[in-house]
Formats: structure tokens, sequence, C-alpha cells
């Protein structure tokens, strides 16, 4: 029997224009004996638009472990943003399943997903989508009141979420009063403040500087590290490798898996704040 390669490798197998990825293990990780968090098979979707039907996703298949850091890529109509929109219970699949944490997402009502999602997922957006008229303070206690939580606890959850990423000094600002790096910051916290299974960001870079960007990206190594799963939709490939995995999609398909040789960050010191 073939030993597994030390390093995470994929075989790309077509099979009557079918691709399905299989990936191998990591031997020097702890993610060899875990199940997936997100196990996805033979995922379709497709929309019809008048007489037409669009296969935005073509047979997707896809695990990805716990404490996996991956960048989904791909160009414009490639399924990368149907595919974050899957992952994010912000849609379900035509054919296929998608099973997250265990449970089978994929023929949920829309109000299960919606328990799901606040539950299991930590969102941040390329637009922040902040609530101007609140303070941050009370933008990340959101997911936290939705969750039932009692005021007392996510006043210090959103405290200490916010102290995380260097904005405890600032709680009673309102979003328009912080800068845009700030602002991502605050998305941040905010979707770490319920303890979630899964962080996706979604172009978190996109409206950032340079500068700005690389020190979003340091707060994600960071919760990275930590042990967190964080799954970056990105277009920027530079910021996908700060990733340890990336997954190329187009044509509604998986293209390739590359596991990332030398990671940005992975040799350096980083902290929360």
């Amino acid at each position: 029997m073939a030993k597994r390669s030390e390093l995470a490798k994929s075989i790309l197998i077509r099979n009557n224009d079918l691709y399905k990825t299989l990936t191998s293990l990591d031997t020097s990780n702890h993610k060899e004996m875990a199940e997936p968090l997100i196990s996805i098979r033979d995922m379709t979707k497709i929309y019809v638009m008048g007489d037409q039907e669009v296969r935005a996703l073509n047979g997707v298949s896809l695990d990805i472990f716990p404490n996996d850091f991956v960048a989904i890529m791909g160009p414009s109509g490639s399924g990368k943003s149907t595919m974050m929109n899957m992952v994010g219970c912000l849609d379900t699949p035509t054919a296929g399943t998608y099973m997250l944490n265990g449970q089978d997402v994929s023929k949920m009502r829309d109000n299960e997903l919606a328990e799901v999602r606040n539950r299991e997922i930590g969102f941040v957006f390329q637009t922040f989508n902040l609530i101007p008229r609140i303070s941050i303070l009370q933008n990340v206690e959101l997911p936290l009141v939705y969750a039932g939580t009692k005021r007392s606890e996510r006043r210090e959850r959103a405290q200490g979420a916010l102290d995380s990423v260097g904005l405890g000094d600032r709680v009673n600002h309102k979003p328009n009063e912080l800068s845009g790096g700030q602002r991502q910051r605050v998305a941040i916290a905010r979707a770490i403040v319920t303890r979630p299974s899964l962080i996706l960001a979604d172009e978190p870079t996109g409206n950032l500087d340079t500068r700005t960007s690389a020190e979003i990206m340091r707060i994600f190594e960071a919760l990275y590290r930590q042990g967190n799963t964080v799954v970056m939709v990105t277009h920027e490939e530079d910021i996908s490798h700060h990733a340890r995995k990336i997954v190329r999609f187009r044509d509604g398909v998986v293209e390739a898996i590359e596991a990332v040789e030398n990671p940005i960050l992975a040799n350096e010191t980083v902290t929360l704040f």
C-alpha cells in the first residue's frame, strides 16, 4: 500500500465530466483522526432564469476539517460565491448533501438554517455589515441577542471579543466613527462572539488598503492558531497564501486543491491584541 503523503495533496478525478476531489491526510496534523467539520458530496446548484438553467455548481465534493484554514478562489462565474452561500447556509443545493458539524443542512427549511447559521457560523463580510445607529458593543452583542443569551453574559462576551481585536477601549463608538480596518475588526469580533464552529469570511480585505489588509490577516492567523476553522473567499492571490489550503473553482467544479507550502505569517509570532 502506498504511503500517505506527508503533506496534504489532492487528486482530481474526472469521470463523465463530474469532478470529485480526494484529499489525503496530513499525517503530522491532529486532523488525521478528525471527522470533517464540512462534508459536501455531489453538490449541484441550478438557478432557473426564464427558460434557461444556470448550473452554478456541478457535482462538487469537498471536505474541510476542524482547524483548517482554507481559501476559496476562482474567476467570476466560477461558482465560488455560490459555494460560499452554500457553506454559510444562506442557500440550499438543488442536489447533493452538505453535512456541517454532523448535521445534514442540505434539506433544512429557512428557519432551521437561520438557527444553524447563528449557532455554527461566524460571518465576516467585505462591507462589514454593521448597524450604524448603535455602538460597536451592541453590534457585537447582536448574535447573542438572537441566541437568547442573558444581557450580563452577552455584554461580557462582547467586551471580551472587542478586547481580543484591540478595540476594547472603543466600545461606545459607532461604526462611522471608526476607520475601515477598525470596522472590519468589529465584524471579526461579532463573528467570534458566539464561539462558532466555522469562521466564514467573504472578501474580508476587499475594501481595505494593503497595510490594513495585512493587519486583518494577522487576526485571522491568530484565530486559526487558537484552533478555529477559517474559510475565506478571496480573489487576491497574495491574501489566499495566508491559508494552508487553496480550493480553486472553475465552471462550477473544483478545479484543484493546493497545499500552501510557505504560508504568509506561518513563521512569525502572531497573537490577538
